[in-house]
């Protein structure tokens, strides 16, 4: 995991317990913020990942209480609070983090992992055996022979990653949002709980109001994360999110504002034009990088070696982030979680047609007559839509392989592809509506697949993602506006586009969405990159369709050799 944490190596052993830091420093630079860090006069230490974004408020409030405090970092903030406020200090933190407390006077040790899931927490309970780590590779270094979940391979093809809290590993899972693992070490009792979740409350009724609340909540959201003691810069694709924080960043930053950007040579990938249309009006400091199919094909073994769970995404987010680093940037903030909050995707429009599908006779969506419809190629995934499962609809709408595919391509059964699905637990909403589509979009796409693959990706060239759009706050308010202000007539990012009207060029508000996407099916179908993939599975008919099906199958075969003898570093 030396590659997360360049900058400083920590330990502590404590009798059974044992903790271990690696630090990427972005926050006090100094070895006061060391980690494993401990509580001055108290047998309490921390090891913890992430930023705590209202960390100095805290440490006012504290400092107000008595607290005394050693170095300037965010992380003896979080000690303190606990120290303050027990468990009921891990609602106040907003940020992203996961972090291990260790409580030797009360026999206590916490797993805590932030309101929104952004960072990463895996762990393993078995007995009275605690194990976690930020990553699921790190459990090979406790047993290189950790048995595979057996239902990782049919539920990668059906979703493209590996949905929360299951994992390729058996008996490792991913701690749960908003959530804390209480284990007591004198009993060995165990207890999770939930301190934080959001809700779809649609309580903003005011469409002037929603405007400007948004833009004050998402303004001070930028400014928050824009805190660093090391250089930090903004990742500009040239869409409506990224040019919104790069606006937002050049206030407080002014013409030494950094951005980042990557081009390609595919015309229909370039955007180019909108990124310097951006770049132009706030007179930022402005670096932009070419990937080409070599480059790809070139980078193909170390994406596979960055890539901690199977995913069909994060190359995007290995190429910026591997120029960031370059760049000299430890810290960057990204436009990711506005497209779910304030309906960018496709999915916000299509779920009518899933409304359409349920108010067909039972007869018509028995799975069998439905299996028979989605004959026709294109419509394969509409099998999906005659399940009684709620996560029928998400694997309409994004999955990759249908049950039959998958149960072909791993020599299995329909029967037990759906088996496996059932283990994906899932409460959607009942109402087939636009903030269904958020609810399924944020809950599954962006926290199961994109915050996972950034922070893995992000992690390995030694870059700490920052996403502000999933601020706590602001989040939280987007929540609260009602659909006909967020999604009015389909018009996608309507509130955004009115809220930074004023700072962003014309040609970008208009533009229709393109997403930080990469020239795939056209490097697909080159022989030097199919050298490079070297999969078995990878042919001529599994390119002709999206490239997530042909880059998937290359995933679960590469990643499965790879992780059949993959230790952590």
């Amino acid at each position: 995991m030396a590659h997360g944490g360049p900058d400083d190596t920590g330990f502590l052993r404590d009798g059974a317990v044992c903790l271990g830091h690696k630090r990427l420093s972005i926050i006090d630079l100094s070895s006061a913020a060391h980690q494993p860090m401990r509580a001055a006069g108290r047998n309490v230490w921390i090891t913890y990942n992430g930023e705590i974004y209202n960390f100095q408020e805290l440490k006012k409030e504290l400092s107000l209480l008595g607290h005394k405090f050693s170095s300037a970092s965010d992380t003896e903030v979080i000690i303190s609070a606990y120290l303050q406020w027990g468990e009921e200090a891990f609602a106040k933190f907003n940020g992203m983090f996961a972090f291990c407390l260790y409580d030797k006077d009360n026999a206590l040790v916490y797993l805590v992992r932030d309101a929104v899931g952004i960072k990463p927490l895996y762990y393993s309970l078995a007995g009275e055996q605690l194990i976690f780590a930020s990553e699921v590779r790190a459990f090979k270094s406790v047993n290189p022979a950790w048995p595979e979940d057996p239902d990782w391979r049919p539920l990668f093809l059906a979703f493209g990653h590996l949905p929360a809290p299951l994992t390729t590993l058996k008996g490792v899972q991913s701690l749960p949002k908003g959530s804390f693992l209480r284990l007591n070490l004198t009993s060995g009792v165990s207890e999770l709980k939930k301190f934080f979740s959001f809700e779809f409350s649609e309580t903003v009724n005011d469409p002037a109001s929603a405007v400007a609340s948004s833009r004050r909540l998402i303004d001070a959201a930028v400014k928050r994360h824009l805190v660093s003691d090391a250089p930090i810069g903004v990742f500009l694709s040239g869409g409506l999110d990224s040019s919104i924080i790069s606006a937002l960043a050049y206030k407080y930053h002014g013409e030494n504002l950094r951005t980042l950007s990557i081009t390609f040579e595919e015309n229909d990938y370039s955007e180019e034009a909108f990124q310097a249309s951006i770049v132009n009006r706030i007179k930022c400091r402005h670096s932009s990088f070419r990937v080409t199919r070599r480059d790809f094909a070139e980078s193909v073994p170390d994406i596979f070696a960055a890539m901690d769970q199977p995913t069909t995404d994060g190359v995007n987010t290995y190429f910026i982030t591997k120029y960031a680093k370059k760049e000299g940037f430890k810290a960057v903030l990204s436009g990711i979680g506005a497209d779910e909050l304030y309906g960018g995707y496709g999915s916000f429009n299509r779920v009518g047609k899933i409304a359409w599908v349920n108010a067909l006779p039972d007869f018509v969506r028995k799975p069998a007559v439905m299996a028979d419809f989605a004959r026709a190629g294109k419509y394969r995934r509409t099998s999906y839509l005659g399940r009684p499962n709620e996560l029928s609809a998400y694997l309409f709408l994004r999955g990759i392989f249908s049950p039959k595919e998958i149960a072909g391509t791993l020599g299995g059964t329909e029967g037990g592809v759906l088996k496996a699905l059932e283990r994906v637990a899932f409460s959607g909403r009942k109402k087939l509506d636009k903030n269904y589509a958020s609810h399924m979009e944020t809950e599954l796409y962006l926290q199961n697949q994109i915050l996972k693959d950034t922070d893995s990706m992000g992690m390995w060239n030694s870059v700490e993602v920052r996403v502000p759009f999933l601020d706590r706050d602001s989040m939280s308010y987007a929540l609260s506006v009602a659909q006909k202000i967020k999604f009015p007539n389909g018009d996608g990012k309507s509130l955004l586009r009115k809220a930074f009207r004023d700072i962003i060029p014309a040609e970008i508000l208009q533009r229709k969405k393109m997403g930080f996407s990469f020239p795939f099916n056209e490097w697909l179908s080159d022989k030097e990159v199919l050298s490079a993939c070297s999969s078995s599975r990878l042919s001529k008919a599994s390119v002709g369709g999206h490239w997530s099906r042909a880059w998937g199958l290359v995933v679960m075969e590469r990643f499965g050799r790879a992780a059949a003898g993959r230790a952590v570093n």
